[in-house]
């Protein structure tokens, strides 16, 4: 199995701490949030990784070269101009399709940290089939997808707009989850990618899940997960490290 890891964002939300080096290399409890990534993927036996860059990439390169891939056979994907998350996958499509066979591959963020159980979502994956199954929590967000019952991506809520339906004929009881940054992805997928230019990949999904997709949510609601895009949070994640809620 392969992996993505974005991690290109300008980490604004970081600074001043990403005003001299990327969101990757911002550390917690010792450790970059791009090493604490790649450690993860690797105890998952993962050995075929591309990380896309833009935000002081050479810094990323550099830091790879330094210590030496951690092992791993890894591959940047350079961004020029910010692609977004499903910019940047589609940029990075050649690293899923060159195998005889592809296999589903797992896209995840850098600046995001759990103890999901990725081998229990990978056979939830494997068992149900679907284009693309994400990572989904019950919890505060002011940006939520809405999922029917039978797990299936139906739409999307913001705090902002209120609901909006992609899939005309779900069903009236939604759940608004909120998203993990953590997708396993078939490689059928990347086909089908007809956005251009910079563009999350959450337009992809409510799109292909419009025309009859399955894209569907896996419960992680009682798995550890904490978002580190924020100096407060990467405190909190500090001392939940300390505290041995999670492992880094």
């Amino acid at each position: 199995m392969k992996a993505m890891i974005l991690a290109a964002g300008l980490g604004t939300r970081l600074r001043p701490l990403t005003n001299d080096r990327p969101k990757a290399l911002v550390e917690v409890h010792g450790r970059t949030l791009l090493e604490i990534t790649l450690s993860r993927l690797r105890e998952f036996g993962i050995r075929d990784i591309i990380i896309n860059a833009h935000h002081f990439a050479d810094r990323i390169i550099e830091y790879l070269q330094s210590n030496h891939n951690f092992g791993l056979r890894i591959e940047v994907s350079r961004e020029d101009v910010l692609l977004d998350t499903g910019g940047g996958l589609k940029k990075a499509a050649h690293f899923f399709l060159g195998d005889s066979a592809p296999e589903p591959f797992l896209l995840h963020n850098v600046d995001v940290i759990s103890a999901i159980d990725l081998a229990r979502m990978l056979r939830f994956h494997t068992q149900r089939k679907p284009l693309a199954t994400l990572a989904v929590q019950h919890r505060h967000s002011s940006r939520r997808l809405l999922f029917n019952s039978s797990q299936q991506l139906c739409g999307r809520y913001s705090g902002d707009s209120g609901a909006e339906l992609a899939v005309a004929d779900c069903e009236a009881n939604l759940a608004p989850l909120a998203f993990c940054g953590i997708h396993i992805i078939s490689p059928r997928l990347l086909a089908m990618i007809t956005e251009q230019g910079a563009f999350s990949i959450i337009d992809t999904y409510l799109r292909l899940a419009t025309a009859g997709e399955k894209i569907l949510g896996f419960r992680a609601d009682d798995y550890y997960w904490r978002d580190l895009g924020k100096p407060e949070n990467l405190t909190q994640a500090e001392e939940d490290a300390k505290a041995g809620r999670v492992s880094v």
